[in-house]
């Protein structure tokens, strides 16, 4: 089932008139505009990594990939019922998110027909009791009833290497290491590792050497081809 989330950033992206759900061979779109392929994406970019390596072959595309900065949860007494219970999510997502997205992307992403739209959003999510329909979860047993987009804080466009480093600090060492990285964005040293991973295997940096056990990295230039 769709959800106003998703028909609002669709909406939000492609416009009121654009063509949606389009079918397209043996996939489904969710809009074109301009002969461009929009493609909502909730989920893991690992579930859509074989669809888009196949369209990106004769069509541009455009990837609106939420990440969510906050969540209010409305729990429901029961599907469509009365609301018993609002409470804020205590996770809090960042456009950070976008380097665990590209860990499944890192042999797509650059790409000439390729846009990554990331989209930082707070959205309500209104819940109702499983009774046991779903797995059961550390907050209960629930079924999602929808998602609804309550406002936009930010939204980053990745289109090149390059624009990678617009998610990071401006004044890193030369080289640097992970632990140089994960300081400068005051987060732990596995995250500044998967982020330096994404950025070599996107062709962002090089590997330079090593200071004693660390990696040391090194941004490759515009006009250098990745490796």
């Amino acid at each position: 089932m769709e959800t106003s989330l998703h028909r609002e950033l669709k909406t939000r992206y492609a416009g009121e008139d654009a063509q949606v759900e389009v079918k397209l061979g043996s996939y489904r779109i969710d809009a074109v505009v301009d002969q461009q392929l929009i493609e909502i994406q909730h989920g893991s970019l690992a579930a859509i990594r074989s669809k888009v390596q196949q369209l990106l072959k004769k069509h541009r595309v455009l990837i609106v990939k939420p990440l969510i900065a906050r969540k209010r949860l409305i729990k429901r007494a029961s599907q469509g019922g009365r609301i018993v219970d609002r409470r804020y999510s205590p996770k809090r997502g960042t456009l950070l998110d976008l380097f665990d997205e590209l860990v499944y992307f890192r042999h797509i992403f650059p790409h000439e027909n390729l846009t990554l739209e990331g989209v930082l959003v707070e959205i309500e999510e209104y819940r109702y009791p499983g009774h046991g329909r779903r797995r059961r979860r550390r907050d209960g047993d629930f079924v999602v009833e929808d998602r609804r987009l309550t406002s936009i804080q930010e939204s980053c466009t990745l289109r090149s290497r390059t624009d990678l480093w617009d998610l990071l600090p401006k004044r890193l060492p030369k080289p640097f290491h992970t632990g140089h990285l994960a300081k400068k964005l005051g987060v732990e040293r596995w995250i500044a590792q998967r982020i330096a991973y994404c950025l070599r295997e996107t062709g962002a940096a090089r590997q330079v050497g090593k200071e004693g056990n660390a990696l040391l990295y090194q941004r490759t230039p515009r006009d250098q081809p990745a490796a």
